[in-house]
């Protein structure tokens, strides 16, 4: 490392990532628990468990724009710790939930906090991280959600298993405690005078709340979300109905274990080779995940399928959100990264909820051979067709310019 590199690893950096694991880790907890709570301790359908993730994050999606607006009259920190406030009392009314109704109103506050406290995050960490180590601080801070979602399922689900619904609670709250604490140790100073103003003096629109160079790989990324959602909010009730209880809190550290071994490599053959090298491989590997679940019949296929969803999957978001952002004007990276969120947040909500739906009618295995057969089919056409192409028109004159 050069003398003169400025610091990254500063209090305010490992601060805010860690603020941001114990938000994804709260996140995880309940992702993964809830669907079972809902159909067997309340009672509920299986379109209602993904309705549980749907109201969480619409409320997440509707509430992101207000939550830039206000960072930029109030400034980050002060919004961050009302959001985390938000966010921990919301964790804390669980405990109190005694029907289905309730815990959708609940969802609903928790996606609130959690949607303000992400923005904050984000934008707060932008801030932080020095211009010439963006690439690395950014890296580093997505990785504090990776690691979630390594420790998150795997904690949530052997708690409920081991201990019951309570237990699995207590850890949601402690993490959402530690979130507050590790958020109340930020220290932001005031951004510039001159900057602030212009970006008060932006009218309130819808110009000013999207970038639109973002959106087309965002909507792509949403459309894949669609089948990444039967994983998400489903796998864990699945492995039940497989007798494989037991071992589905494995599923989500195998996919993360996968994910974070293979992302060095991931990352320089993008810088290398270009987009389209990296995308088409790692589709064709999120559709064998998703039919090596639908044929699964043993632990060891239950797990092959996490190893492959975390391979193909876990390349394709973060390949399509660095595309969202290189797509975008210089001064409208972070917008560029907020399009992209929202829109493949909405792809989450709506196929949680379709998913739902689709189970009460078909069988889960039913369903995840057809959700190969989407990412294979549809999921290549539309990728070609809103980015592909482009990048390989790109990409051949950049060869060509070089000869």
């Amino acid at each position: 490392m050069k003398k003169d590199q400025p610091e990254l690893w500063t209090r305010n950096f490992i601060s805010v990532s860690a603020t941001n694991f114990f938000l994804f880790m709260t996140f995880y907890f309940l992702l993964v628990t809830l669907p079972i709570y809902v159909v067997e301790n309340l009672g509920g359908e299986k379109s209602e468990a993904g309705l549980m993730t749907t109201v969480f994050l619409l409320s997440a999606i509707l509430i992101r724009p207000f939550a830039g607006r206000w960072i930029e009259k109030h400034g980050g920190r002060k919004v961050l710790l009302f959001s985390l406030f938000v966010f921990l009392t919301a964790t804390i009314l669980y405990f109190f939930v005694s029907s289905i109704t309730a815990l959708m109103a609940v969802r609903f506050l928790h996606g609130i906090g959690f949607g303000i406290a992400t923005t904050c995050t984000g934008a707060i960490v932008a801030d932080i991280i020095p211009d010439s180590r963006r690439g690395e601080g950014m890296g580093y801070f997505i990785l504090s959600s990776t690691l979630a979602m390594v420790i998150g399922p795997y904690v949530g689900l052997t708690a409920m298993q081991e201990w019951g619904v309570n237990a699995m609670l207590d850890f949601a709250a402690g993490s959402a405690v530690a979130c507050v604490l590790a958020g109340n140790s930020i220290r932001v100073k005031k951004k510039q005078i001159q900057e602030q103003k212009e970006r008060v003096q932006n009218p309130f629109n819808l110009k000013n709340l999207f970038e639109a160079s973002a959106v087309p790989i965002a909507v792509t990324g949403s459309l894949f979300a669609l089948a990444y959602s039967a994983i998400l909010s489903f796998v864990s009730v699945y492995a039940g109905e497989l007798g494989l209880g037991g071992i589905s809190s494995y599923f989500f550290v195998v996919y993360a274990v996968v994910l974070l071994l293979s992302r060095p490599f991931t990352g320089k053959c993008y810088d290398l080779y270009g987009q389209n090298v990296i995308v088409y491989p790692a589709i064709v590997l999120f559709a064998i995940g998703m039919l090596l679940l639908g044929i699964t019949d043993s632990a060891f296929l239950f797990l092959a399928a996490a190893a492959c969803a975390g391979l193909g999957w876990g390349t394709l978001f973060p390949t399509y959100q660095t595309i969202a952002i290189q797509s975008a004007p210089p001064k409208r990276k972070a917008m560029a990264t907020a399009t992209f969120l929202s829109i493949f947040d909405i792809g989450i909500g709506l196929g949680s909820y379709i998913v739902g739906l689709a189970a009460s009618l078909f069988s889960f295995r039913q369903l995840y051979l057809f959700g190969s057969a989407y990412i294979l089919l549809g999921g290549t056409l539309i990728y070609y067709l809103l980015a592909g192409r482009k990048f390989h028109h790109i990409r051949k004159n950049e060869q060509e310019a070089v000869l």
